[in-house]
């Protein structure tokens, strides 16, 4: 029996995004998802929405059918 995985090259919040620190963030997803480790990659609220800014993410944990990231922030586009 396979494993459902989906591979992910953006982040996409929802604004389910809690602040560890500074611009460290943790972010929990459901299902397993793959993520590139130490890329630049966007942060988006929404997949439709502008991007928000560039994370690298440092951690990815599978446990209990859910995803978890650990992210930092490199970069934040303003609506200014």
């Amino acid at each position: 029996m396979g494993m459902p995985l989906e591979l992910n090259t953006l982040v996409v919040t929802k604004g389910r995004e809690v602040r560890i620190e500074d611009n460290w963030f943790e972010l929990t997803k459901d299902d397993y998802r793959l993520y590139p480790i130490d890329i630049p990659l966007d942060v988006r609220k929404t997949l439709e929405s502008d991007s928000s800014g560039t994370c690298v993410i440092k951690k990815v944990e599978w446990e209990n059918k859910q995803t978890k990231i650990t992210y930092q922030l490199v970069s934040l586009n303003s609506t200014n």
